[in-house]
This record gives structure tokens, C-alpha cells and sequence, in this order.
């Protein structure tokens, strides 16, 4: 802008705006992130279904092409190894629940300073392979004063201990997640001006909020247990994994077959897990009065 001898403001024009520099429209950005997002969704569901075709594909080869399924079903110790990992999947649920909801509910409300140490310790499954795990129990729980590899009881108690091991980094994430998306201080001060006290609160206060992600735990607990081959065999326990890894070494189409058709229960027993989750979530609100 210039000022004339005269009275006459002059003002420079600014530099024009072309339309190649303006920002693109919200829908134009919108659609190729849709884009993106579905082409990853494609990416995987094409990585996870070829492994699964191929599998049913040779499972068909046989003569007659059922031959595999129907040698399977009718194999009594098809359905008593899936049974006991089934057994043993809930029971490592429950216990892993019971051990891992007061533990971060307490680091989280009372010792947030030992969160980091909690996390440490719940990512050691990862560095640790099970064969070290199962040989260090059988070491320990062979000999007095708690000889528990003597009988049946004992090593379904230790496979139990060491299926909870394999899930803590899991289970804990999911339970530790669930809490931090509530507000575990208000509702613990509202309990206990109520007269809850501290088994009360966990049970019938946390538990109801944090089921949601205690149940996408219980999906990879399931999914481990049911395919976890190392403690199982080494503790001989009748579980689904040595009895796939065996007819996997003595038959051809039985293996895939025997896949597919634990891979469909697998699944089955999580929708009905995330069903249940679902019909008995409820949300504990308090209500203050004056």
C-alpha cells in the first residue's frame, strides 16, 4: 500500500490465490482414506483366508473327499483332547481373571509407581520359551514337599499354572486397558461410602466395567490353550495340541481336516464368549444425592 502526493490511497494486489494451492476438499480426503483402509482390510483378509483354502482344498483330496472329516469326527480321542483343552482353557480364564483384576486394579487405584515393574514382569512369557517354562515346573514339582507330577490332579494343576504364564501378557493388557477407561477412584470412594468392602468392590463393581475387555483377553487365552503343544506333551496330558501333532506325524488328509474343523469350534466358542459378554454387560453408575 502506497501513499500518492494526492489524497489517493493506492493498494497493491497481493499475490492471486491459484486453485492448485487451495486445500482439497473434506470428501475428496475422506474417500481415499476410506480407500486405504479398505485395501489394508483387503491385504489381510486375503493373508488370512489363502492359509485356510488351501487347507480345505487338501483336505478334499482324499477319496472319497470327506474321507478326512468323517475318520476324524469319529475318533474318540478327537473329542476327548478337544473336550480337556476346552476344560482347560476356562480354568485358566478364571484363574487368570482372579489373579490379574485385583493385581491391576490395586497397582492402578493404590501404587501407580509399579505399573512399569507389572508390565516388565507380565512380558517375560515373551523372552522365555515354554520348553524352559514346563522343565523348570517338572523340576520343581517332581520331588517333595509338592510332588505334583505324581498324578493326574497335580500336572493338570501345574499345565493350568503354565497356561495362566503364557496368557499374562494378554490378559493383563486387556484387564489394564478396561481400567483405565473408567474413573476406578470414583467408583471405589462411592462403594465404600456405601460399606462395600474391597471383594465387594472388585466383583460387583470393577468386574461389571472392565467385562468387555476381559472378554477380548479370554480370545487369546482360548486361542493359545487350544493351540499350545509344548507343556501339554511334556506333561502328558491328553490336550489338543499333542493329539494334532501326532496324527500330523501318522496320516495325511486327518491333520487338515482336524484344523479346519477346531478352527471352526475355535471360533464358535468365541462368538459365544463375546454373546455372554454382551447380554451381561451392565454399567455400575452412581448417582449422588445432596
Amino acid at each position: 500500500m502506497t501513499l500518492s502526493s494526492g489524497s489517493h490511497i493506492h493498494v497493491d494486489p497481493g499475490p492471486a490465490i491459484h486453485a492448485s494451492t487451495a486445500p482439497q476438499p473434506k470428501g475428496r480426503r475422506s474417500r481415499r482414506n476410506k480407500a486405504f483402509w479398505w485395501l489394508v482390510f483387503l491385504l489381510c483378509a486375503f493373508y488370512f483366508l489363502v492359509p485356510l483354502v488351501a487347507t480345505l482344498n487338501w483336505s478334499l483330496k482324499a477319496r472319497p473327499p470327506w474321507f478326512g472329516y468323517q475318520s476324524s469326527l469319529q475318533d474318540p480321542a478327537f473329542a476327548s483332547s478337544l473336550f480337556f483343552s476346552f476344560v482347560m482353557a476356562v480354568v485358566t480364564i478364571v484363574a487368570s481373571i482372579a489373579l490379574l483384576l485385583p493385581t491391576a486394579y490395586w497397582v492402578r487405584l493404590r501404587v501407580p509407581r509399579l505399573r512399569p515393574i507389572v508390565e516388565f514382569i507380565t512380558l517375560v512369557p515373551f523372552v522365555m520359551p515354554p520348553i524352559v517354562l514346563v522343565f523348570g515346573l517338572i523340576r520343581i514339582y517332581s520331588r517333595p514337599p509338592l510332588p505334583l507330577t505324581h498324578t493326574e490332579t497335580g500336572s493338570n494343576v501345574l499345565l493350568i499354572a503354565g497356561y495362566v504364564v503364557l496368557s499374562l501378557p494378554y490378559m493383563y493388557r486387556a484387564i489394564d486397558t478396561g481400567l483405565a477407561a473408567i474413573d476406578i477412584r470414583t467408583l471405589t470412594e462411592a462403594a465404600q461410602s456405601l460399606g462395600a468392602g474391597w471383594p465387594t468392590i472388585v466383583v460387583r463393581v470393577i468386574l461389571p466395567n472392565v467385562r468387555v475387555a476381559i472378554v477380548s483377553g479370554a480370545f487369546l487365552t482360548l486361542a493359545i490353550v487350544l493351540g499350545e503343544l509344548v507343556l501339554a506333551k511334556y506333561l502328558a496330558r491328553p490336550a489338543f495340541g499333542p493329539y494334532l501333532s501326532l496324527i500330523g506325524q501318522n496320516k495325511t488328509f486327518e491333520p487338515a481336516a482336524v484344523t479346519l474343523i477346531s478352527f471352526g469350534l475355535t471360533w464358535m466358542a468365541m462368538l459365544g464368549i463375546a454373546f455372554i459378554g454382551r447380554q451381561q454387560r451392565t454399567r455400575v453408575t452412581v448417582v449422588g444425592g445432596r
